[in-house]
Protein backbone atom coordinates (compact mmCIF):
# COMPACT_ATOMS: atom_id res chain seq x y z
CA UNK A 1 0.00 0.00 0.00
CA UNK A 2 1.61 3.44 -0.83
CA UNK A 3 1.75 5.75 1.45
CA UNK A 4 -0.99 7.99 2.59
CA UNK A 5 0.62 11.18 1.63
CA UNK A 6 0.51 9.52 -2.37
CA UNK A 7 -3.10 8.55 -1.82
CA UNK A 8 -4.95 10.02 -4.72
CA UNK A 9 -2.34 10.62 -6.56
CA UNK A 10 -0.43 8.87 -9.95
CA UNK A 11 1.82 6.37 -9.82
CA UNK A 12 3.78 8.77 -12.30
CA UNK A 13 4.37 11.14 -9.43
CA UNK A 14 6.68 8.36 -7.63
CA UNK A 15 8.41 7.74 -10.89
CA UNK A 16 8.64 11.61 -11.62
CA UNK A 17 10.13 12.13 -8.62
CA UNK A 18 12.52 8.88 -8.31
CA UNK A 19 13.78 10.19 -12.32
CA UNK A 20 14.58 13.10 -10.88
CA UNK A 21 16.73 12.39 -8.15
CA UNK A 22 18.64 10.22 -10.13
CA UNK A 23 19.31 12.48 -12.99
CA UNK A 24 19.61 15.75 -11.36
CA UNK A 25 19.94 15.96 -7.33
CA UNK A 26 22.03 13.10 -6.53
CA UNK A 27 24.41 13.36 -9.34
CA UNK A 28 25.16 17.02 -8.20
CA UNK A 29 25.63 15.58 -4.65
CA UNK A 30 27.81 12.18 -5.40
CA UNK A 31 28.61 12.16 -9.17
CA UNK A 32 27.01 9.64 -11.63
CA UNK A 33 25.38 6.67 -10.72
CA UNK A 34 27.76 4.29 -12.20
CA UNK A 35 30.68 6.56 -9.93
CA UNK A 36 28.84 6.82 -6.86
CA UNK A 37 27.39 3.44 -6.75
CA UNK A 38 30.87 1.19 -7.80
CA UNK A 39 32.61 3.29 -5.18
CA UNK A 40 29.72 1.33 -3.21
CA UNK A 41 30.71 -1.51 -4.48
CA UNK A 42 34.20 -1.42 -4.02
CA UNK A 43 33.93 -0.87 -0.45
CA UNK A 44 31.65 -3.31 0.09
CA UNK A 45 33.51 -6.11 -2.05
CA UNK A 46 36.75 -5.44 0.66
CA UNK A 47 34.22 -5.71 3.54
CA UNK A 48 32.39 -8.81 2.32
CA UNK A 49 35.57 -10.37 0.45
CA UNK A 50 32.95 -10.86 -2.58
CA UNK A 51 33.03 -8.66 -5.85
CA UNK A 52 29.97 -6.67 -6.09
CA UNK A 53 29.03 -3.96 -8.79
CA UNK A 54 27.32 -0.96 -8.94
CA UNK A 55 24.23 -2.94 -10.36
CA UNK A 56 24.25 -4.88 -6.96
CA UNK A 57 24.62 -1.90 -5.10
CA UNK A 58 21.55 -0.34 -6.29
CA UNK A 59 20.02 -4.24 -6.56
CA UNK A 60 20.64 -4.04 -2.39
CA UNK A 61 19.84 -0.25 -1.25
CA UNK A 62 16.50 -0.80 -3.35
CA UNK A 63 16.12 -3.94 -1.30
CA UNK A 64 17.14 -1.72 2.15
CA UNK A 65 13.96 0.43 1.33
CA UNK A 66 12.16 -2.37 0.69
CA UNK A 67 12.82 -3.68 4.39
CA UNK A 68 12.74 -0.43 5.86
CA UNK A 69 9.12 -0.36 4.45
CA UNK A 70 8.57 -3.93 5.75
CA UNK A 71 8.85 -2.38 9.50
CA UNK A 72 5.14 -0.81 8.44
CA UNK A 73 6.48 2.73 9.51
CA UNK A 74 5.58 4.63 6.24
CA UNK A 75 7.81 6.99 4.88
CA UNK A 76 7.21 8.46 1.32
CA UNK A 77 10.91 8.75 0.85
CA UNK A 78 11.43 4.90 0.83
CA UNK A 79 9.17 4.41 -1.94
CA UNK A 80 10.78 6.96 -4.21
CA UNK A 81 14.27 5.70 -3.31
CA UNK A 82 12.95 1.88 -3.95
CA UNK A 83 11.82 2.88 -7.18
CA UNK A 84 15.01 5.47 -8.16
CA UNK A 85 17.40 2.12 -7.31
CA UNK A 86 15.30 -0.44 -9.19
CA UNK A 87 15.50 2.01 -12.33
CA UNK A 88 19.20 2.16 -11.98
CA UNK A 89 19.36 -1.23 -11.52
CA UNK A 90 17.76 -1.68 -14.64
CA UNK A 91 20.42 0.88 -16.15
CA UNK A 92 23.74 -1.00 -15.09
CA UNK A 93 22.56 -4.38 -15.47
CA UNK A 94 25.69 -6.61 -16.95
Amino acid sequence: MLPNCYEGKPVRDIYDQARHLTATDRQVQYGTPEANLGRIGALWSAYLGKDLDAHDVAVMMALVKIGRMASGVTVADNYVDAVAYIGLADRLAP
